[in-house]
């Protein structure tokens, strides 16, 4: 009998779907942030490649 009724609490609790839903949720926002890292990390590096090559221009007088 406690275990047709524990087993209908289980049924009945939602909470372990929230956590999920809040898992999807934080998941998605971290793609986005890894994405957005990444393009304004391909521009850091284009700006420091600039930097190198007027530097070295500079150096050997061109």
């Amino acid at each position: 009998m406690k275990l047709i009724q524990f087993l209908k609490h289980i049924g009945n609790d939602n909470s372990g779907a929230t956590a999920v839903e809040y898992g999807l949720i934080v998941s998605l926002i971290v793609i986005a942030m890894i994405t957005a890292l990444q393009g304004v990390a391909n521009e850091t590096i284009n700006t420091w490649s600039e930097v190198e090559t007027a530097s070295t221009e500079a150096m050997n007088g061109n």
